[in-house]
């Protein structure tokens, strides 16, 4: 799986709007989106950051982009601290509007994303839409999300998986600090992750510890997951959070003292009951960790990408790069 594009917009003024526009558009070449999927996914953009601006107040808006093989998709989140939608349903029709608007936005989102999912409330709005062939298709939904240190044009956390129906591995770093360095020691731990793949999560760690030797070195953990037999496996060095969901329990893994490249006395992995209904959410020490997904009724049945972006929106750090995973079944 490769992640193309990762780009935040914050949404301010009608001027950001056009960003996320321009934003979409490369993404979409990036991807090798033809001329109409293109315009698509700006329009997309388009859309749903305007109502971002005009009816949340402002916010947030990230575009990410996801190939494998001759899969491509575009996934545009929106997320904003507004009033919330009262009734999603009739927001959907075309022609409603609360703002003096032509209110076409959502109802046509609908008819041009290949999906769409709203999740809101009194505390805000999260939209996610998304337009082309899931990579992800087969085994466990999976959503990441990493965005830099505010003024930073790179980012120091990044995130990676390998999907089948048998087998998923998930991986989140932090290089250290954030900025070029920190970026150069994430990626190179994602491409020891992706050439380790047959190993273990303990035994990745360790490849990945003597691969940032050269680097300034990060945190990371690895979750290995085996849906059908109910079975997973995770380890972790540094601050990394890791919390294992269901509707009844909350279960935070463990992620040892260290640094992958400079001190890991210890890597070991945990190994845990996997049962259809978990959800594994693995962060960076970008979001807080006094999230309690409890306070948001209907929230963890919803796509990993509107989980994450929910956490994203509410808790993120404004001193550090950030990141969260989300895996759960399909």
């Amino acid at each position: 799986m490769e992640i193309v594009l990762t780009e935040l917009v914050a949404v301010t003024d009608p001027s950001s709007v056009g960003k996320a526009r321009r934003v979409a558009l490369l993404t979409a070449q990036r991807l090798g989106l033809d001329q109409t999927q293109a315009g698509e996914l700006a329009l997309l953009a388009t859309e749903v950051s305007r109502n971002v601006l005009v009816h949340g107040g402002g916010g947030e808006v990230i575009v990410i982009g996801l190939k494998r093989d001759d899969k491509a998709l575009g996934r545009i989140l929106a997320m904003d601290r507004g009033p919330g939608i009262s009734d999603v349903a009739k927001a959907m029709t075309d022609g409603f509007s609360t703002a003096g608007t032509p209110g076409g936005g959502l109802g046509a989102m609908k008819r041009i994303a290949s999906g769409l999912e709203i999740f809101t409330g009194r505390t805000g709005t999260v939209v996610l839409v998304e337009l082309g062939k899931d990579p992800n298709a087969n085994g466990l939904q999976i959503a990441g999300i990493a965005v830099p240190y505010p003024g930073e044009q790179v980012c120091g956390d990044a995130w990676a998986y390998h999907n089948s129906p048998e087998r998923t591995m998930t991986m989140i770093v932090d290089g250290l600090g954030h900025g070029w360095a920190a970026a150069e020691a994430a990626h190179e731990a994602i491409a020891t992750f992706h050439a380790r793949l047959k190993s273990t999560p303990e035994e990745i760690l360790s490849y990945v510890h003597d691969a940032l030797r050269k680097t300034r070195g990060a945190v990371a953990g690895i979750a290995e997951i085996r849906p059908t037999e109910r079975k997973m496996a995770f380890a972790g060095v540094g601050n990394i959070g890791a919390v294992l969901l269901t509707p009844s329990r909350s279960q935070s893994l463990v992620s040892h003292n260290g640094t992958l490249g400079s001190i890991a006395s210890r890597i070991q992995a945990f190994h845990l009951e996997w049962q259809p209904d978990s959800v594994l959410i693995l962060h960076s020490d970008g979001l807080q960790t006094r999230w309690d997904l409890a306070n948001y009724a209907g929230l963890l049945s919803r796509h990993p990408a509107i989980i994450g972006g929910t956490l994203l929106r509410d808790f993120r750090r404004q001193r550090d790069d950030a990141s969260v995973v989300v895996v759960k079944a399909a």
